[in-house]
């Protein structure tokens, strides 16, 4: 097989959630334990960090591997989605692992996968553990899919888990309430293992101290540590400097667990995060004059941080490219983007993309002013054809519209 009849098998031919929606989505961790077992369970090779959370936890893993990167560790980082390429999501101290890597991994186990019949995710993480133990990482860290407790992730032991924030996002596999999807996200707590909350939530808080408390692991909310110093980070969302707070506190248990991690070491990796892991899509400028902005938030969260932001910054018009995806609802999102921006409606090249005729209609209805135009490509354009060099054009409502233009 070559790379690419690789990649296509593992895309087309194997459910993958981020493209086909509910039907990639699987109830338990029987399969994760098959595969592992096939792989000789190489979730016990390696030193871990476990993170999830609704929204953050793809910012918080970059930035504490980048910091135990420049600590001088070997760091596997396992993420998803990937933007451009698929080897974004298994790297090692921020190198994507080779093609040739991939297509081994699927020529080897290809037949004995097929018999259990494994999800694009479950493969992904299995090609991520098997990479991790064979290189003989230091540490890896690794982010959840879906949710925590039945995701595929989750047959770690890490050194410390990380739990970002909990908000209202994939409710017709998590649950329809908070406390719902604050019980999935706290599956990956771990008998004696330290975990960090990087935000007090008063209608959940009390979901993750009984969890915590059941399985005698010790609990910090890193919102209410000691305050800490302010740092500088070349991720240059507001919406960071929680993430940032959360690491910090996470990289700090380690250091109690006899990680050398020095002050020095958490400057300088903050500081080069996107340098140290090719970390894209996070309120990344892509060019000047007129400033084009993209970021992946896409829940009611993440949306709600890049208006705040929006509305900091200086510019004469906002010109906001904008697509969703069909299988949730999107009019409370909509209701938070700035009614004062010009819209170009678009649809992400996916199976999961919301149609642009059915988004146009529900975006009028709460009095959103714009144009339809299907091709995200096309709607940059579109956009930066009418925009003047001091307005701003932003682009996101879905990880997939800034995967076409990033």
């Amino acid at each position: 097989m070559t790379y690419q009849q690789t990649l296509d098998y593992l895309f087309k031919q194997l459910p993958m959630y981020q493209r086909i929606g509910n039907a990639a989505y699987k109830t338990d961790l029987q399969n994760t334990i098959s595969l592992c077992n096939i792989l000789d369970n190489p979730q016990h090779k390696f030193k871990s960090i476990h993170i999830a959370g609704t929204n953050g936890k793809g910012s918080t893993s970059h930035i504490i591997a980048s910091v135990l990167q420049e600590a001088g560790y070997k760091v596997g980082l396992y993420t998803s989605p990937h933007l451009k390429d698929f080897r974004e999501r298994v790297k090692i101290n921020g190198k994507m692992i080779n093609e040739d890597e991939v297509i081994a991994f699927v020529k080897n186990y290809k037949t004995q996968f097929e018999q259990i019949n494994l999800s694009f995710f479950e493969w992904t993480v299995g090609l991520a553990f098997d990479y991790f133990a064979n290189q003989e990482v230091d540490i890896a860290v690794i982010e959840t899919g879906l949710g925590g407790r039945l995701d595929s992730t989750n047959v770690i032991t890490p050194e410390v888990s990380v739990i970002t924030n909990i908000g209202l996002d994939h409710t017709q596999f998590l649950g329809d309430t908070l406390p719902k999807i604050a019980v999935e996200k706290a599956g990956i707590i771990k008998p004696n293992v330290p975990v960090v909350i990087g935000e007090t939530q008063t209608e959940i808080r009390n979901v993750f101290k009984d969890k915590a408390k059941d399985v005698k692991a010790p609990i910090l909310f890193a919102d209410r540590e000691a305050k800490q110093k302010k740092y500088e980070c070349d991720l240059k969302g507001l919406y960071q400097q929680k993430n940032i707070q959360t690491a910090v506190i996470a990289l700090k248990q380690l250091q109690n667990n006899e990680w050398n991690i020095t002050e020095q070491n958490i400057v300088k990796g903050l500081n080069n995060v996107v340098n140290n892991t090719g970390l894209m899509g996070r309120w990344q400028i892509l060019q000047n004059n007129p400033t084009v902005i993209c970021d992946t938030g896409h829940n009611e969260a993440g949306i709600t941080f890049i208006a705040q932001q929006l509305e900091e910054m200086n510019y004469n018009k906002l010109h906001f490219v904008f697509g969703a995806v069909n299988d949730k609802s999107i009019i409370n999102i909509l209701q938070l983007l700035p009614k004062q921006a010009y819209y170009y409606f678009c649809e992400a090249n996916i199976p999961r993309a919301l149609n642009v005729e059915e988004l146009y209609k529900q975006a009028k209805e709460v009095g959103l002013k714009g144009v339809k135009i299907k091709n995200v490509k096309e709607a940059l354009n579109k956009a930066k054809s009418m925009a003047t060099n001091d307005d701003v054009i932003f682009v996101g409502g879905s990880t997939f519209v800034v995967t076409e233009v990033v």
